[in-house]
């Protein structure tokens, strides 16, 4: 596995100190925060973005987030959709290859709203496969509409369509409803991106974005984790994402050493296994 850094992780600091730090620290891949590099092609172009990575001899190989685009209706879904069709020709020029989608947020999901979003989830994997660009759907804790791996991956069946896969971050699936069993449902096919970070001294019904913690440094199994997505051949990139506004007011390059530190110890530790519901 291959260690990557998201921006979201340096989030305050400037998109040329993220690109230098990073590469500093010994990461060689990057997963982009979408807003951040809007914000920088405000003034800039994507030849200057491709320039930068070139510079610093790191790869733009993933990014996030988009929402909005499974549940939207009228005008609003318009407006995701013109987005996502505008984000997916930055994405193919830089030559990234994963988009994070993530689930809209309802309180009391209908039978309908599944059919609908799978649709939506369809059209959206053809319009990125048009870019050369695979979804990854993330499950997230908060959402009442997709909150566990398990239903993620039933809406990417429903889906019917091969370019779009599971985007497992690790804090979604501890601090929500999903199992251990449910990483049966996970293949070296439909697991799109990982991404890492920990929890410590927070009950995970009430854990937010900003406990995230360093992978290693709390009560997280990842070792499980990693050796039975190992075991079934991936071989992908794993992805620190630890939205904790505490490491903002930190310098990036600080941050990304002691990050890549802990990705290089967590991914040290685990070796492959047999995969859950294997014989």
């Amino acid at each position: 596995m291959i260690p990557c850094i998201s921006q979201a992780t340096t989030l305050s600091s400037s998109f040329e100190d993220d690109l230098s730090s990073y590469a500093r620290a010994g990461f060689g891949a990057v997963e982009l925060w979408m807003t951040k590099l809007e914000t920088y092609l405000e003034g800039h172009s994507i030849a200057d973005v491709k320039a930068l990575f070139d510079r610093e001899g790191i790869q733009p190989v993933a990014a996030a987030s988009q929402g909005g685009l499974l549940l939207s209706r009228g005008s609003e879904r318009e407006t995701h959709w013109n987005h996502f069709r505008q984000r997916l020709e930055w994405l193919n020029a830089l030559g990234v290859t994963t988009l994070v989608v993530t689930p809209d947020f309802v309180t009391s999901p209908t039978q309908d709203d599944y059919r609908r979003g799978a649709a939506s989830l369809g059209e959206a994997v053809d319009l990125a496969a048009a870019a050369g660009v695979r979804l990854a759907l993330e499950f997230q804790k908060g959402s009442g509409y997709c909150s566990c791996l398990e239903t993620a991956v039933a809406l990417i069946g429903s889906s019917g369509r091969a370019g779009v896969g599971v985007c497992l971050d690790l804090f979604h699936f501890y601090t929500g409803p999903s199992k251990f069993e449910d990483l049966a449902y996970l293949t070296n096919d439909n697991l799109a991106w990982v991404q890492l970070s920990d929890l410590s001294g927070t009950p995970r019904e009430i854990a937010g974005d900003s406990d995230r913690i360093f992978p290693g440094e709390g009560d997280f199994q990842i070792g499980p984790i990693l050796e039975h997505i190992g075991s079934f051949g991936y071989e992908g990139h794993v992805s620190l994402e630890v939205l904790n506004p505490s490491l903002w007011e930190i310098a990036a390059d600080r941050v990304a050493d002691a990050g890549f530190q802990a990705v290089q110890r967590v991914l040290g530790r685990w070796k492959p296994a047999q995969p859950w519901g294997g014989e």
